[in-house]
């Protein structure tokens, strides 16, 4: 089969010398033309069509590339090369269909993209039949709330030990991505372990609700190991940190200074005694309200007595504990609803909780 003078006249010559209009429309055709026929080229013919197209396609209309794009998608033997290039397109129009589902792509190349291109084009890959432990490494190191999320509740997706540690991380902020954690078969007896101790109560029971039922049994036993220990732990005794605080207050030195140095050290029991005093709420009030389900409470208290972000940061990541992590995205929008949160509606708040 023989392309060049057969398909479009002058071929050669509007590859090129052709202006952008001819080698549009010469695409165009010639695109039509492989679609048309596909079902029927061997592959010597394919990888003439791919030789012509990658010249010609560049040059075709967004609308045209992206109609393209999709046609291409779905079929086994469309040209390599022609769908690379298009598949490393920024415009996610033209690369979601590609990334998404074509079988061409192979994994070296989808690699390759995930760690260039962004977030589009990691959320289109995550949709993707199967995933390898390669993409997924990727993924995971580069790819926002939204990709994870995707990417963990697809049933064909691999992860690596690495990768499963840090979901598992970001799940202690994310509990969309505890349950789609939660469901996966793959997930090993002490994955889950580790993925219930660093979720809430709610998120907890949400997921007991929605797995399989050998999932259920399996959600018990890890609870049992979890919480034994700590239903035998007495409450947390705030005398030795009230003592510190009023030491402090004393010597002039208690302010969010001080606060801030608790907060980064992870002293719990000192961060609320000095929150407590320098808000005039009840110790009790505010260890309930912060060991809370949401941070709320953190921002509110902050708000009230003018406290700088980067304290109100500390104290969010303190209720944490050390060895949990917030997703950056979480942590950007606590401080937006900061900013926003008026200080006479957070005083409002405080009164209230002082008569508690």
């Amino acid at each position: 089969m023989i392309i060049s003078p057969s398909l479009i006249p002058e071929l050669d010559d509007i590859i090129s010398r052709g202006d952008p209009k001819r080698r549009a429309d010469a695409a165009r055709r010639i695109s039509e033309l492989f679609l048309q026929g596909a079902a029927g080229f061997r592959s010597d013919h394919v990888d003439l069509f791919d030789g012509v197209l990658t010249s010609l396609v560049p040059h075709a209309e967004l609308e045209a590339r992206t109609e393209l794009a999709e046609r291409l998608s779905t079929l086994a033997n469309a040209p390599r090369g022609l769908v690379g290039q298009l598949a490393r397109e920024d415009e996610i129009a033209i690369a979601g269909p590609l990334l998404r589902r074509s079988p061409v792509i192979d994994d070296k190349m989808l690699v390759e993209i995930a760690s260039v291109k962004g977030q589009d084009h990691l959320l289109a890959m995550a949709e993707r039949p199967t995933l390898s432990t390669d993409l997924t490494d990727v993924m995971v190191a580069r790819g926002d709330r939204d990709v994870v999320r995707r990417a963990a509740g697809n049933a064909g997706a691999a992860f690596s030990s690495s990768s499963y540690s840090t979901l598992i991380k970001r799940a202690g902020q994310d509990g969309v991505l505890t349950i789609r954690l939660g469901q996966r078969d793959d997930l090993s007896s002490e994955q889950l372990k580790d993925l219930l101790s660093g979720s809430i109560d709610v998120i907890r029971r949400r997921l007991f609700q929605v797995v399989k039922p050998e999932r259920q049994a399996d959600i018990k036993q890890a609870m049992a190991v979890i919480t034994g220990p700590s239903e035998r732990e007495e409450r947390r005794d705030f005398a030795p940190a009230q003592r510190t605080v009023l030491k402090l207050h004393r010597e002039g030195m208690l302010g969010e200074g001080a606060l801030l140095n608790f907060a980064r050290a992870f002293k719990y029991e000192e961060s609320i005694a000095a929150l407590s005093a320098m808000t005039g709420v009840k110790i009790e009030t505010l260890d309930r309200l912060i060991s809370g389900d949401r941070y709320d409470p953190i921002l509110i208290a902050g708000k009230a007595i003018d406290l700088e972000w980067a304290t109100v940061r500390a104290l969010i990541l303190l209720r944490l504990g050390p060895n949990r992590t917030a997703s950056p995205a979480d942590i950007e929008s606590a401080r937006v609803n900061y900013v926003r949160l008026m200080p006479s509606t957070a005083q409002r708040v405080v009164a209230f909780w002082k008569t508690r």
